[in-house]
């Protein structure tokens, strides 16, 4: 069955400077590449339905035949499939690998030493934590003549987190408050009450891959929605493509990362937050909003949670989840979930199957940097800052004509290059002295073979060398680079 149809109008506008004006390939042949590309891209997810013959024709001012043989093209080379009946559905061609690595050199750059930039992580602000453990230690004598259990989470590190959703201006109260073991504790809880196996959620495309195995273990399916970079903070999210998938698949639930959005860094305006409430409401789709980065704003804050643009909506299905691991440190396991007392209830009824709670120093100790201010987390934004700024130079002169996605905030550039080698380049890049993440790993069934995501959570030192490593691999694929195109800039 199809996940949601894709209308015509947001393929001409994807689409963008499709024609080859200059008359070296048919019309036909230059809009099938283009869709290919597109499905490359993410930007028509697989699955979906491509518009039909007639609506495409008449949005792009194309005659009839060019749109019909541009799907028999795309038929042909198997990124179409059809039935009697029905329309055109997205796939991808059983072995779609068009850029596998060939032998290349092997070699290690100077230097020596493996940069990993499968993480988007920093190290820990060592005296900042050693004194929040010394601190969870004094404080622990009261806890020892407890069971030590509490699958809620200790009472005043509720309220701290609670306070600081009242400071972003959305009301709340400990009752409102779940602490978890991490945020992606955090999501496979509400996973395990919300969705069950064969019901659909919707997500960002791309979007955190740990989410994307999350959902997948619960059986639930995926209907991914493009966020498209180029729109920036207040286009990139395809409000009209949320609310016409959550209504066309109905869609239990949607994870979304409006704050500083995993991999792109983007970060939602307030209108548009508005509008996600709003769809939440009138599709009855709990909205799971992770706010993991939230803190790791670099050029401006975020807006008010998306919850506080639901005013008199209490049940409207906003969830909120959050977590200490990039703000400070991934090691101190301390999450939460924000979300009406009833959830939380149901929430804490069912965790049993898998913990009885979050381990009291971690919360005591996640309580003491909760309170100790924003002093090490602006120091760990201005070091952020600089790395970008050495990622982003050092980029432009090894890789110009990669195009970089620079959001507002978060860890990382989602980087597009000019030809489908995520694949081979994150094969080849450990010969290099480099280990990425490939592109598809932060989409549905082949996406993203354009997109690297690279980290600049690393000491600028080792950016310096895995950009130059990463050039070094790129270079040994043999492709010849052409300038990047105007379609997807």
């Amino acid at each position: 069955m199809m996940m949601h149809a894709v209308g015509a109008r947001t393929v001409s506008r994807d689409l963008g400077a499709w024609r080859d004006d200059a008359g070296r390939r048919p019309a036909y042949r230059s809009l099938a590449d283009g869709i290919r590309l597109l499905v490359h891209d993410g930007r028509i997810p697989l699955g979906s339905a491509l518009p039909g013959e007639r609506d495409l024709a008449g949005e792009l001012k194309v005659s009839r035949t060019t749109v019909t043989t541009a799907y028999s093209v795309l038929r042909e080379e198997g990124y179409l499939s059809s039935r009697q009946g029905s329309r055109s559905t997205v796939t991808l061609p059983v072995t779609s690998h068009d850029h596998e690595p060939t032998e290349v050199q092997r070699r290690t750059l100077p230097d020596g030493g493996v940069v990993d930039l499968t993480y988007a992580a920093m190290t820990a602000p060592a005296s900042a934590v050693q004194d929040a453990y010394s601190a969870a230690l004094q404080d622990l004598p009261p806890f020892l003549d407890t069971f030590g259990l509490e699958p809620r989470g200790i009472t005043t590190l509720r309220e701290a987190i609670a306070a600081r959703y009242r400071a972003r201006g959305l009301e709340t109260t400990p009752a409102q408050i779940m602490v978890t073991s991490g945020a992606q504790h955090a999501l496979r809880l509400l996973l395990g009450v919300l969705v069950a196996p064969g019901e659909r959620v919707l997500v960002d495309h791309p979007t955190y891959p740990n989410a994307l195995a999350a959902i997948r273990q619960v059986g639930g399916r995926l209907v991914p929605v493009p966020v498209r970079p180029e729109g920036g903070g207040s286009q990139a999210w395809d409000l009209q493509g949320i609310r016409s998938a959550a209504r066309q698949t109905a869609a239990r639930m949607a994870y979304l990362i409006p704050d500083f959005h995993n991999p792109t860094g983007l970060c939602l305006d307030d209108a548009g937050r508005t509008e996600l409430a709003r769809i939440a409401r009138d599709t009855s789709m709990t909205l799971v909003v992770d706010e993991t980065m939230v803190d790791v704003w670099l050029d401006a804050p975020p807006p008010a949670p998306v919850a506080a643009h639901a005013p008199g909506l209490a049940r409207s299905g906003v969830v909120s989840i959050g977590s200490l691991s990039k703000s400070h440190w991934g090691g101190l396991r301390i999450g939460w979930i924000r979300a009406e007392p009833e959830l939380i209830t149901r929430l804490a009824g069912t965790r049993a199957a898998w913990d009885f709670g979050t381990p009291v120093m971690d919360q005591l100790a996640g309580l003491h940097l909760l309170m100790a201010g924003d002093g090490p987390v602006e120091e760990r934004r201005e070091l952020l800052r600089s790395q970008r700024t050495v990622l982003l130079d050092e980029l432009s002169a090894r890789l110009p004509d990669w195009v970089p996605t620079v959001g507002t905030g978060a860890m990382s550039l989602w980087l597009r290059m000019p030809a489908p080698l995520s694949t081979a380049l994150a094969a080849t890049a450990p010969s290099y002295g480099v280990v990425l993440a490939a592109g598809p790993r932060f989409g549905v069934e082949g996406a993203f073979e354009r997109y690297i995501r690279f980290p600049y959570a690393r000491p600028a030192e080792e950016l310096r060398r895995a950009v130059a490593g990463v050039a070094a691999a790129y270079e040994a694929l043999g492709v010849s680079v052409e300038p990047a195109d105007s379609m997807l800039v």
